[in-house]
C-alpha cells in the first residue's frame, strides 16, 4: 500500500476528513500538500507537524475551492500531482423554498464545481507523469437524499457523476478515478455539536449518537478520518489499479437501506 515519493494535494486538508487523508497518505510514503482557504501559522505548522512525523515533504498551499482560478493555481503551485484528493465541502440546511441563493452558489462551487477545476489541471500532471490517482470525497448523499440539504445533495451526486466520466475518459491510461461516500464521520466539527444536542433533546451522549445523529447509519457507529484515509491509500495503491468509476460507501450500512 505504499505511494512513497507521489506527490498527493488533498482540497481542504486543514482539519477534519482531509487532515485525516493527509495524515494516512504521508505515513504510505506520499509528499503531502495541505489546503484552505485560509494562510495561517497554524496551517504550515500542520505541515510542519506532518513532515516531521512521516519524514516526508509536507507542505500548506492556500487557495479558496470556491473560486475556479484559485482550484487551478493549487495545482499548479504544488508543480505535480500524481494524487488528487478533492475533499473540500460546506453545507446548509434548509427548505429549497427558503434557501439562500448566496448559499447554494457556494455549496455548488465549493463542493463540486471546485473538483471539476483541479481534476481540469491535474490529468495534464498526471499524464506526463504516466500514473495518476483521483479520489473524489463524496458522500452518502451521492447516492442517496436528505430533506432541506437540496444543493449538498445535488453537488454530491454531481461529484460522483463526474468521477464516473473521468474515469470512462482515462480507462485505457494508468490513472483511476473514484469517489469515497462517508456516512457520519466523527470529526471535531460533528464531536462539537454533540453536548448542544445532548441539551436539545435532553439525552446522554449515547443516545443522541446513536438514535439522533446515527439514525440513519445502521451500524451505529461514526466512520474515523483514519478508516477514509486507510482507504484513501487503498484505492492509490496498485492493488486498486483496476478499481475506477466506482463509489465506495464507509457509511456503516446507510447505503444498503
Amino acid at each position: 500500500m505504499s505511494v512513497a515519493g507521489k506527490t498527493a494535494i488533498i482540497t481542504g486538508s486543514n482539519s477534519g476528513i482531509g487532515l485525516g487523508v493527509a495524515r494516512e497518505l504521508a505515513k504510505a510514503g506520499a509528499n503531502v500538500v495541505l489546503n484552505s482557504f485560509t494562510d495561517r501559522d497554524e496551517d504550515h505548522a500542520l505541515a510542519a507537524e506532518i513532515s516531521q512525523e512521516t519524514g516526508t515533504n509536507a507542505r500548506y498551499i492556500k487557495a479558496d475551492m470556491s473560486k475556479g482560478d484559485e482550484c487551478r493555481a493549487l495545482i499548479e503551485k504544488a508543480g505535480a500531482c500524481d494524487i488528487l484528493v478533492n475533499n473540500a465541502g460546506i453545507q446548509h440546511v434548509s427548505p429549497i423554498d427558503q434557501f439562500p441563493v448566496d448559499k447554494w452558489d457556494a455549496i455548488i462551487a465549493i463542493n463540486m464545481n471546485s473538483a471539476y477545476h483541479t481534476m481540469a489541471a491535474a490529468l495534464p500532471m498526471m499524464r506526463n507523469a504516466g500514473w495518476g490517482r483521483i479520489v473524489n470525497i463524496a458522500s452518502a448523499h451521492g447516492l442517496t437524499a436528505s430533506p432541506y440539504k437540496a444543493a449538498y445533495v445535488a453537488a454530491k451526486h454531481g461529484v460522483v457523476g463526474m468521477t464516473k466520466t473521468v474515469a470512462l475518459e482515462t480507462a485505457q491510461e494508468p490513472i483511476t478515478c473514484n469517489a469515497i461516500c462517508p456516512g457520519y464521520v466523527l470529526t471535531p466539527l460533528v464531536e462539537a455539536q454533540i453536548p448542544d444536542t445532548m441539551k436539545e433533546y435532553g439525552m446522554s451522549r449515547e443516545d443522541v449518537i446513536k438514535n439522533v445523529m446515527l439514525e440513519r447509519q445502521p451500524s451505529k457507529e461514526f466512520a474515523t478520518v483514519e478508516q477514509l484515509g486507510g482507504t484513501t491509500v487503498f484505492l492509490c495503491s496498485d492493488a486498486a489499479a483496476q478499481i475506477t468509476g466506482t463509489a465506495i460507501s464507509v457509511d456503516g450500512g446507510w447505503t444498503a437501506l
